[in-house]
Order: structure tokens, then sequence, then C-alpha cells
């Protein structure tokens, strides 16, 4: 009887012993928790601006043509949802008519499938907001560069601006936002 014993326990625990690493092996790859502590920090300049990327002192007035520069049509302060987030988001008309969402001073964790969003949803302060955007309409406009710094997502030329209010960091793995803001027309 013991014998019998040894000879079934063996491939057992094999068999525990290798679902257990596949398991553990499928759990980090889904969840990603290294990107917890790793940054990724980008520095790009708003397209067809000369100098800095910093915003303009002076904005420009509605007569000004738009070859004469990028102009800011709306922006908002994000505000944090699942993980603390922060900095500028910028809707902005470029000089040849074409359009970026720029983020400026991005701070938030790295994540696994993180998006910037472009969103018709409302943005709502905690809990409440952390999983709103995509209930209505929304267009992904790429995966986020980086977690930190200044970066340019460009708006398709067929997206009609006036029907999105917002910008979601989104956690397209795990289906929730990172940080979110209103932009609020200038």
């Amino acid at each position: 009887m013991g014998r019998v014993r040894k000879v079934l326990g063996r491939p057992l625990a094999i068999g525990v012993l290798v679902m257990a690493v596949v398991g553990a092996g499928l759990g980090l790859y889904w969840f990603q928790p290294w990107k917890l502590w790793q940054d990724e920090t980008v520095r790009e300049a708003l397209p067809g601006a000369t100098g800095t990327s910093a915003p303009p002192t002076t904005v420009p007035s509605p007569s000004a043509s738009p070859a004469s520069g990028p102009r800011t049509l709306a922006s908002g302060q994000l505000i944090s949802h699942e993980h603390a987030t922060s900095g500028t988001v910028r809707l902005v008309r470029l000089a040849d008519g074409s359009h970026v969402v720029r983020l400026e001073n991005l701070d938030t964790s790295n994540g696994p499938d993180l998006r910037v969003w472009l969103s018709d949803a409302p943005v709502k302060e905690g809990t409440a907001g952390w999983r709103v955007f995509d209930d209505g309409e929304y267009v992904s406009l790429g995966r986020l560069k980086g977690n930190k710094g200044s970066q340019n997502y460009t708006v398709p030329a067929d997206v009609d601006l006036s029907r999105y209010t917002s910008v979601s960091i989104w956690c397209d793995r795990f289906d929730v936002s990172f940080g979110a803001a209103r932009l609020a027309r200038t």
C-alpha cells in the first residue's frame, strides 16, 4: 500500500508544481507588476512650435490665421483615478489644420496596456470616475508613450472634436482610468 501512494503521489505533486509555475508565469505576464517601479520619461516638443515645448504665454486672438502657429482649443488638469496622476492636457490645432492632444508634465504610474483616450464621458472625482470612459463614445489615440513628461498624440482627421469633452489615461487591460482631465474650451 505504501508503494502505491509513492507512485501516485509523485506525478500528482509534479503536476501541481507545473500548474503553479504556469499560473505564476501567466499572472506575471497579465499584471506586469514590475512596471509600477519602471518610469518612462518622454520629452516631445509641440509640433510646429519654435523654441521650448512650454505653452505660449499669450493666447492668439481668434482672428489669427491657423498658419500663424499652434493654437490651444481646450485644456484641463489631470485628476487621479486608479493611480496618482497629474499634469495638463491640451487640445491643440497645429498650423497645418491638424490636431493633437498634448500631455504636459504628465506624472502617473506605469502599467500594462495604457492608452490615451478622447471621450464624451464626464470626469468624476474618486472611484466614481474609474470606469466611466468606455461607457460612451471614445477614440483611442494610441499607447501611452511614457508615464512621465510631455508628449503628443495625433487626432485622426475624421474625428468630430465637438463630441469629446475629456481625455483619459486608460488601462485597456483592466478597463480602468489611471487619471483624466475635463477639456474646457478656451
